[in-house]
């Protein structure tokens, strides 16, 4: 399954039904799982551990060494879950402080020239259109879409279940299930279409809205806001939301000048 003109290191450890294309290089301390494919010109660098089933179109370049300037070639390390696709040319570095690991889970889609950058944090069933670049320690939460041509900052957030338009730029945290367009970008309301497809009920969406609007269209300050927020009764999904706002480090996006949360 490993094709004449592919390169492996004598130290990588491939699993069985692995299917190695011509011109692929798999370097030194790749651990490669059950049943992955690499098409064609395809680059895995070590220390990497990669889970099963995971694909990798032509001229994908994954666990090459970060760019973080500080770095002076201490080991540092890659993991990948199962189950994930990077299509052509994706990009995905390992981490700058030795020991350090950057972490991708299973079942997520990356689309065409995606950047995962150093620490980064990448959680389950995600989707990266195209272009879509995260800085270094980037944490990008389950279910998360990230739109085309977006660029995420550094030491930034994304929750669960949120929606990132194209061409955004995301300079704050974004919080678990809003909607967050713009350059710079603004919370836009719920992801109201994505809650729904994922069988939210009416009743669920609706603690939201209130705790969206809490945050948003009160006028309250985030802390005043969280405040108020804990001292009512919550849904485990609004405990999540307002938990994400409390815990953040670099605020949050600001809501944009017409916010719609989003009407049943």
């Amino acid at each position: 399954m490993i094709h004449p003109t592919a390169i492996v290191d004598s130290s990588a450890q491939i699993g069985s039904d692995v299917y190695i294309g011509p011109y692929c290089i798999v370097g030194a301390d790749v651990v490669l799982g059950d049943d992955c494919w690499l098409q064609q010109h395809v680059t895995i660098m070590g220390p990497s551990k990669i889970g099963k089933a995971n694909k990798f179109y032509a001229y994908s370049s994954i666990g090459q060494q970060t760019q973080d300037l500080k770095y002076r070639g201490e080991p540092t390390w890659l993991e990948i879950g199962d189950g994930n696709t990077f299509r052509e040319f994706c990009t995905v570095h390992r981490a700058t402080s030795p020991g350090d690991r950057t972490v991708i889970g299973s079942h997520n889609n990356f689309l065409s020239y995606v950047h995962i950058a150093h620490d980064c944090m990448v959680g389950n069933h995600v989707i990266f259109s195209n272009n879509g670049t995260l800085a270094g320690h980037v944490i990008v939460e389950d279910h998360v879409i990230l739109g085309g041509l977006s660029a995420v900052h550094q030491f930034c957030r994304i929750g669960t279940r949120a929606i990132i338009g194209g061409c955004s730029k995301i300079v704050q945290d974004v919080p678990p299930f809003c909607t967050a367009d713009g350059n710079p970008a603004r919370a836009r309301g719920l992801n109201i279409v994505g809650l729904k497809r994922a069988g939210f009920s009416r009743e669920q969406m609706s603690a939201l809205r209130q705790a969206f609007r809490k945050i948003y269209r009160s006028g309250l300050n985030n802390a005043q806001a969280v405040e108020q927020l804990r001292a009512s009764e919550l849904s485990p999904e609004a405990v999540l939301f307002t938990d994400f706002i409390a815990s953040t480090k670099r605020g949050i996006v600001a809501g944009g000048k017409h916010v719609d949360e989003g009407e049943e």
